[in-house]
């Protein structure tokens, strides 16, 4: 298990939501998964529609600021698992916490789960 540092956190912080974006694209497509069902992933956890994700990639936004705006779906807490070492439900750092749960879903969605499981729908 690893332990998040403040450096971590911080790094996390300052990183430019545009620059990580395209990123996210390529990974979920090369997946044969869509932008569309990527930006219905990130609306469900931080309310944000499309036309306030494509403002905020031109504002040039860090993840800092990014997840300020948002407003996190209650259901978040209901990610849980790994994701690049760390397990997102014992992150302490709130920031760095979302960040993880937005890498864990991109992550659920380019492994081909079904949108309903990524989304958390109650049975």
């Amino acid at each position: 298990m690893m332990k998040s540092t403040a450096h971590h956190d911080e790094k996390i912080a300052r990183m430019s939501f545009a620059g990580v974006y395209p990123h996210y694209v390529a990974k979920v497509e090369g997946k044969g998964r869509t932008q569309a069902e990527l930006e219905q992933v990130i609306e469900w956890l931080t309310g944000f529609d499309k036309k306030m994700l494509k403002k905020l990639i031109a504002e040039k936004v860090t993840f800092e600021t990014f997840f300020d705006r948002a407003t996190l779906n209650p259901n978040a807490r209901l990610i849980t698992g790994s994701i690049c070492g760390y397990r997102v439900e014992e992150i302490e750092n709130p920031l760095t916490q979302k960040a993880r749960y937005l890498d864990k879903l991109i992550d659920e969605l380019a492994k081909g789960r079904k949108m309903e499981k990524i989304l958390r729908t109650p049975q």
